[in-house]
């Protein structure tokens, strides 16, 4: 079965551009038909117009071999735009797949090296397109008849050209397995060295604020120079092969000249045979000595296009769904167990409870008993290995990711917001934002009057500020996120973690409005002020339900203080 899902996926990489790759194959039969013009010029010239000594001949050819050398240029220069649009076809064909699958592998697997490669990979694939490598590859079956070609004038010649064809060939394959594995180790390398360098950027203070910075450099400076010694060592010995095959190409040539000569004075074969011979031989052994050349270039293709045709079968595309009307803001959980990616055991088991329109549940525990992951399964980041989760009667999978994500509101217990305005990270990148719906969001998370106190406002560029927005700020704007577009389910992780007790009161007030207007509310907590609007309560120990009920019910089953807990969770009661 997975045999067969690596074929599908294989497969997607192959579709398309077939009739563009047939023009290609008919313009490399055209462009080798012509190439024979050198050697056909110079038979005729060495054994007709020399012996005939005869002027208009030799202008009347010369005329047709400059014709034809035109349309062969042109056709040339044809195939090489056709083949530059095979790759920018595929490119633009598989962007969003391959930016899909990426993104959801990442999801499973955060250091997944060929999801963090996928884009890079495609245009790996793209690039191999465009390059002088599949010109080489649809002209090598011509190699066979060229061949054949120098056996018609004289058949040791043949045998000479297939000699020296043959040891070039086994020059090629000697190149692969030489050259592959260290330039597969070079490009894993790369790949980690750019991976550990994203991180250090991402956590460039906390490297400073700690004193981490110059041992991170020296991690990632050892990474980076393994990459190079292995790069250099692809390298020195895809070049060795390369001189090599050149040298041998152009000895072979002038043998091949040289035994011609040999076999003129001895009369079996003509002046003109002899140099159309030679001809032939560089132009056989062209598309291999440009193969070795570029060997770097193939063995980077096939190694992204092995790693996409792996990430590509093990994400297959979302099934098409039938889109479903708005639901109600009623949810229920039955047996409800999650696994996360790369774990073994669930930290979820068996946890049922029911949300009803216009309610807030409230999730809390202590730190790993599953509230995150309660989170994650509720916005469809992680699936539900066992029971289920209804939005309205209906499974989360029948409404798709992206339907899915505009009826959540998802506020993650670490907000991380996006290169872009203020605005655009509020509209979720909307690419039709309501402006009035935006401000609106900001509004109800107390957010809009320290927006228009930045530079821009809300045009304001997230990249720009750097460390300038507090930790409360980026809060409250992924608050506004957050409630952008009035989702019917707001799934908040931890959402007063950074705010004060303004930002508390603000954050109350939206709950309530919410909930007026028949939207549902999750809330993982640690801290009282959270619950206050709370109607129910689940207690979650050890990845399984401990008590749901009503909020003041569950309390005093729960915590002997629970009138104090209920107390403090009001306006300015942080705990």
């Amino acid at each position: 079965m997975q045999n067969a899902q690596g074929k599908w996926g294989r497969a997607e990489l192959s579709a398309g551009s077939r009739g563009l790759i047939w023009a290609v194959a008919l313009f490399s039969v055209a462009v080798n038909i012509l190439l024979l013009t050198g050697p056909l010029y110079m038979l005729q010239v060495y054994d007709r117009v020399l012996t005939s000594r005869s002027e208009p001949t030799l202008v009347a050819l010369s005329l047709l071999v400059a014709f034809l050398y035109a349309v062969m240029g042109v056709l040339d220069y044809a195939r090489g735009r056709v083949l530059a649009r095979i790759g920018a076809q595929l490119q633009d064909r598989l962007d969003q797949r391959v930016f899909t699958a990426a993104h959801r592998r990442l999801v499973q697997a955060p250091g997944d090296i060929g999801a963090l490669a996928a884009q890079r990979d495609l245009e790996a694939l793209q690039r191999l397109w465009a390059s002088p490598v599949m010109s080489a590859v649809f002209d090598i079956p011509w190699t066979p008849i060229f061949l054949a070609a120098i056996f018609v004038f004289d058949p040791v010649l043949g045998w000479l050209a297939v000699g020296g064809g043959a040891v070039l060939v086994a020059l090629t394959v000697l190149n692969q397995r030489l050259s592959e594995p260290a330039l597969n180790r070079a490009n894993a390398l790369s790949l980690e060295a750019e991976r550990q360098s994203e991180d250090m950027k991402t956590g460039s203070g906390t490297l400073l604020a700690l004193g981490m910075a110059g041992s991170a450099y020296a991690r990632w400076q050892r990474t980076r120079r393994a990459a190079l010694d292995q790069t250099l060592q692809a390298a020195d010995r895809g070049g060795g092969f390369s001189a090599l095959t050149r040298t041998l190409r152009m000895a072979l040539q002038s043998a091949v000249l040289g035994l011609g000569a040999w076999l003129v004075l001895q009369g079996s074969l003509s002046a003109g045979a002899m140099v159309a011979a030679s001809i032939l031989m560089g132009r056989t052994l062209q598309p291999i000595e440009q193969l070795i050349g570029q060997w770097a270039v193939m063995t980077r293709a096939i190694e992204a296009r092995r790693r996409l045709g792996d990430l590509l079968s093990r994400l297959p595309p979302e099934a098409e769904r039938t889109e479903l009307p708005r639901p109600a803001a009623r949810l229920e959980a039955t047996n409800l167990t999650v696994v996360p990616p790369g774990e073994n055991g669930a930290v979820l088991r068996g946890v049922s409870f029911r949300l009803e329109p216009g309610q807030a549940v409230g999730v809390i525990g202590p730190s790993g008993a599953g509230k995150t992951t309660l989170a994650r399964a509720l916005t469809g980041i992680w699936p539900a290995a066992g029971g289920q989760l209804r939005l309205d009667g209906a499974t989360l999978d029948q409404f798709g990711p992206d339907r899915l994500g505009r009826l959540m509101g998802y506020l993650p217990q670490t907000v991380t917001l996006f290169d872009g305005t203020i605005a655009e990270n509020i509209s979720r990148f909307d690419p039709a934002p309501d402006s009035e719906a935006i401000v609106g969001a900001a509004r109800r998370a107390a957010a809009h009057e320290m927006i228009l106190r930045l530079p821009k406002g809300y045009d304001t560029r997230i990249s720009a500020l750097g460390g300038r927005l507090s930790g409360g700020q980026v809060q409250r704007i992924g608050l506004a996120r957050a409630l952008y577009g009035d989702p019917v389910l707001l799934v908040l992780d931890e959402p007063n973690s950074n705010l004060d007790n303004d930002g508390t009161v603000a954050l109350n007030a939206a709950l309530r409005a919410h909930k007026a207007a028949g939207g549902g509310v999750l809330i993982m907590a640690h801290r009282p002020a959270a619950i206050q609007e709370c109607d129910l309560l689940l207690v979650l120990e050890d990845g399984l339900r401990r008590a749901f009920g009503p909020r003041d019910a569950v309390l005093r089953e729960l915590v002997k203080n629970h009138t104090e807990i209920v107390r403090n969770a009001g306006p300015g009661g942080v705990a």
